[in-house]
């Protein structure tokens, strides 16, 4: 089956009653009143290793990583240790996360905040300004031209800043289009949820020199990203390797400094 799609196709059938609970009126309320942590600045200073450190209960992929999880705890340990941002699953059924979960680490901890989701609908991008977001993710795989450009609107109209996630060429070249966007290599296949590290490394020739580029899954190692950082990458998105460990801060400082 092609998760993304089935994951694509329940979370749209989620904003019809997300906006019965919820008229955008009340959001727009709350976003207004939202402090910009900005992604894109700290992704700009040169000389240090940039982790977005993620935040997710389970996964389609590795099940259940955090039995006892305790989202804002995760979040302060990973700022402890340096991480230049986080990324907050709010996906409830095959990731068990949620608002609740963002909102609460939004909070506590000061650092740029992603909303990792499944977005295909202007009310999403409304969701994650309110909730104290800072940064949208948009996966070029599952969004319509049209789709692509009207969320990467709607974004740059409420001040957050976009990850646009490719997978092949062509979708980097799509992501390419949209101006000012911090370009995502993900070597998850999420259609079959396989990892290729050779993704990052292949696509990495694809991208300007000029553009931010964070590469996503499947990283493990330091001597992975230092291969990867003299590809031209400027961040990593890293999940399981550090909530799979059972002390999250401790493998991020150990992934951000050289032996």
């Amino acid at each position: 089956m092609d998760v993304l799609a089935k994951i694509m196709g329940e979370r749209l059938g989620d904003v019809a009653e997300a906006r019965r609970r919820t008229p955008p009126e009340a959001l727009r309320k709350l976003a207004a009143r939202r402090q910009h942590h900005s992604l894109r600045a700290r992704l700009e200073v040169r000389g240090r290793t940039h982790i977005i450190a993620e935040m997710k209960k389970a996964s389609p992929s590795a099940g259940l990583l955090c039995a006892d999880y305790q989202p804002v705890e995760i979040g302060r340990a990973y700022a402890a240790q340096g991480a230049a941002g986080l990324s907050i699953l709010t996906e409830p059924r095959h990731f068990l996360g949620s608002a609740e979960h963002l909102m609460a680490v939004r909070a506590t901890v000061g650092l740029p905040i992603l909303r990792k989701d499944f977005l295909a609908d202007p009310y999403q991008v409304l969701e994650a300004a309110a909730w104290g977001a800072d940064v949208v993710l948009l996966i070029v795989a599952a969004l319509t031209e049209p789709q692509l450009v009207e969320l990467h609107r709607a974004a740059l109209a409420l001040g957050l800043e976009v990850l646009a996630e490719a997978h092949t060429e062509e979708e980097v070249e799509r992501a390419l289009q949209l101006n000012g966007v911090i370009i995502g290599i993900n070597s998850r296949n999420l259609k079959t949820l396989k990892t290729d590290l050779e993704i990052a490394r292949r696509l990495a020739r694809c991208i300007p020199v000029e553009r931010l580029a964070v590469a996503e899954s499947g990283i493990s190692r330091r001597e992975e990203i230092v291969d990867l950082e003299g590809r031209g990458f400027r961040g990593f998105l890293i999940g399981e390797a550090l909530l799979a460990s059972g002390a999250p801060g401790g493998k991020l400082r150990e992934l951000m400094i050289a032996d």
